[in-house]
């Protein structure tokens, strides 16, 4: 069989580590037809936005995508490539495992956490007004006065529809994957109607899986218990803000973003890219970690029903990593991009 899949390469390092993971993946024997599709900085001039509607009819298309990092601007302009490909294409679901691999410089081993974060909706819904704006007035006038009149406003919604997929989402993954527990996380003690929500749901979502354990735990908690016993822990859900800050948390756990792969699932859609951004000092320097992209492309893999390509990919990277003859400088070696791809699928035919 051979898939049709959409590949966003991305601006920054990002083409450099996309074509290491195109090369990788092809190394597999799984038969794909790339479809290369255009988006970040580097094309707006050509087409007047990051995100031509072309890339998204693409991903329409092929239903599977994987991206390279794209920039994101901080404070003004476009405001996220990543965040607008989760919107117009409803990935609800993000998923980010953070797997320690021997040989990661990392103060914690035997890690195996997977982040369920919710992806379209609370802060990062884009719902905002502007400090003196008439919304922003009425926002003040109708909270009594208690918020300041010089203040910009963020509107965080939590909604029962998404919390319902987003749970059922994380309790689906467990059992496909032999997990036992689903923790829910959020700041319901002070948050009780939007935050309380998401646990209203979450335990009645529960309530249908009774062989996998249900606990929940507040934010600031849960940053704690992370860093002190994080092998108590196994499958994290969360709404939007907090599921993005615990992803890095986690990954730092494992030993950094260059080993932290991440999925965006929809109803018929996903897109595959590393948690990372695009490291725009470094382009065209063939140096940086391609790793995560890559275990992206094993979850990818995964996703398609290619499960014994995923492994086998992922046991090369974890053999790579594990020997470190042949990594990036920030795993504690001198190899270029293209030198660890090549590493890795010498791995990949060995088997």
């Amino acid at each position: 069989m051979i898939y049709k899949i959409t590949l966003i390469p991305g601006d920054g390092t990002g083409p450099e580590i996309s074509e290491a993971t195109r090369r990788v993946l092809d190394s597999t024997g799984v038969e794909i037809d790339w479809e290369i599709a255009e988006a970040g900085s580097d094309v707006m001039e050509k087409y007047g936005t990051p995100l031509p509607a072309t890339v998204l009819d693409s991903i329409r298309k092929n239903k599977v995508a994987i991206k390279g990092p794209i920039t994101t601007p901080i404070g003004s302009g476009f405001r996220s490539v990543n965040v607008a490909l989760r919107k117009e294409l409803d990935l609800y679901a993000c998923l980010r495992p953070c797997k320690y691999y021997e040989g990661v410089k990392s103060k914690y081993t035997n890690i195996d956490l997977v982040v369920v974060r919710e992806n379209t909706e609370d802060l990062y819904a884009g719902v905002e007004f502007q400090i003196g704006s008439r919304e922003t007035a009425e926002i003040i006038k109708l909270s009594n006065n208690r918020i300041r009149n010089d203040s910009a406003i963020s509107i965080k919604s939590i909604s029962r529809t998404a919390t319902e997929k987003i749970v059922k989402f994380a309790f689906e993954y467990a059992q496909k994957n032999n997990r036992k527990k689903v923790t829910a996380v959020t700041k319901a003690n002070i948050m009780k109607f939007s935050d309380g929500l998401f646990y209203e749901v979450a335990r009645s979502v529960a309530k249908d899986y009774p062989d996998i354990e249900y606990e929940e735990r507040l934010i600031d908690n849960m940053c704690m218990q992370l860093v002190q016993k994080p092998e108590l822990y196994d499958v994290l859900v969360l709404p939007n803000l907090y599921g993005d800050i615990i992803s890095d948390l986690c990954a730092g756990l494992v030993g950094g973003l260059g080993v932290a792969p991440g999925a965006n699932i929809g109803e018929d859609i996903a897109l595959f890219e590393p948690v990372h951004g695009s490291a725009p000092k470094y382009k065209g320097m063939n140096k940086v970690n391609p790793v995560a992209m890559i275990l992206s492309g094993a979850l990818m893999l995964d996703y398609i029903g290619e499960k014994d390509a995923a492994k086998k990919l992922e046991n090369a990277v974890a053999q790579v990593i594990f020997e470190k003859r042949v990594v990036t400088y920030d795993l504690g070696g001198t190899a270029k991009t293209s030198e660890m791809a090549d590493e890795i699928i010498r791995k990949i035919r060995e088997v």
